[in-house]
């Protein structure tokens, strides 16, 4: 209903710069799980012990396999354009000896983005596939703990991905842009 009511009092966009301000001036808690969608401040679902495992898991490895040839980031912000900072599950960037300390990572700094789905499937397959491909990031995970397979989304063309392959248990996934990285397929999976 909001929705179809907006065209009559309308809605304000919050750039990352004033999203920024808001979250150093206190109105966001520690506990708070928000993102910046276009604009939008949305709330997250909460972090389940499954989900944390999982993330954990694929942190381990990620570091592991990646060395000191990427960054892994856990859970925090990447800025996609000026309205837009999602924070995904994991993201592989390219190492710089600050680590983005003078701001979030932008799409070309990123090598992989991750989001692992269980109640957040929809919403991670058709709104942050979008983004991510509209920004043009290379690559696109999502591990889908419903069907039990990850997607791999690659080649990102207006506002789309033109490749995605489906993998399964007992298979093992590189980055294309950091192939000597592998991550075996369970590993992205809940048990």
């Amino acid at each position: 209903m909001l929705d179809d009511m907006a065209g009559d009092v309308g809605r304000r966009r919050f750039s990352v710069d004033e999203y920024q301000r808001m979250g150093d001036a206190g109105i966001f808690s520690d506990t708070d799980r928000v993102e910046l969608i276009d604009g939008e401040i949305l709330t997250m679902s909460p972090i389940g012990p499954r989900h944390s495992a999982v993330v954990d898991r694929v942190n381990r490895s990620l570091v592991l396999a990646a060395g000191t040839r990427a960054i892994v980031r856990v859970q925090g912000p990447i800025r996609l354009d000026g309205f837009t900072e999602p924070e995904p599950d994991l993201v592989l960037l390219r190492p710089r000896d600050d680590f983005y300390r003078g701001g979030h990572p932008l799409p070309p700094d990123i090598l992989l983005v991750i989001e692992i789905a269980e109640s957040s499937l929809r919403y991670d397959r058709e709104v942050k596939a979008a983004l991510y491909a509209r920004a043009g990031i290379v690559e696109y995970w999502l591990a889908d703990h419903v069907s039990g397979v990850v997607a791999c989304h690659t080649g990102p063309e207006h506002g789309v991905y033109r490749e995605v392959t489906v993998n399964g248990r007992g298979q093992s996934l590189s980055p294309r842009y950091l192939s000597e990285c592998t991550v075996a397929v369970d590993d992205l999976l809940a048990d």
